[in-house]
């Protein structure tokens, strides 16, 4: 009995009920009392195993839910090819009306919208990209 949770006080309350009633029944009684108690047990380890079970599965939802939504996740080699022919075979009409309305202001604005757009779409595939790793004062990454 020394290794009963004090939530399993009521286990314990049905052990002794069960051996307060063998004890008043007689041996006669002993194995149907025993299979009674054996089965309250079982239904309470089914309980328990439910519970886990259930609460590893909404956990494992929630990291799937998180992982999906992650714009990674979605993101294949397919995409970001696909994004960057699509920039340059739109970069040709766009370099030719800004450079023909606006001549080398309009092709550098139509550039740097088509460079803002492709550095947005590699900053949402990989969040880390544009940032700098500095060291923390002190540290010393030189070895």
């Amino acid at each position: 009995m020394t290794g009963m949770d004090a939530r399993d006080t009521e286990l314990k309350k049905e052990l002794d009920a069960t051996l307060h009633a063998r004890r008043e029944l007689g041996d006669e009684y002993e194995s149907a009392l025993v299979e009674s108690f054996l089965e309250k047990v079982d239904q309470r380890i089914d309980a328990a195993v439910e519970r886990r079970v259930r609460r590893q599965f909404a956990e494992q939802q929630v990291v799937t839910a998180r992982d999906s939504r992650s714009p990674a996740a979605t993101d294949s080699w397919g995409e970001r090819f696909g994004f960057g022919i699509v920039s340059l075979i739109l970069a040709v009409p766009l370099s030719a009306i800004g450079g023909g309305v606006a001549h080398l202001p309009g092709l550098l604005a139509a550039w740097a919208g088509i460079v803002g757009v492709n550095a947005f779409q590699a900053a949402r595939a990989h969040p880390g990209l544009f940032r700098r790793n500095r060291p923390e004062r002190g540290e010393d990454f030189s070895g």
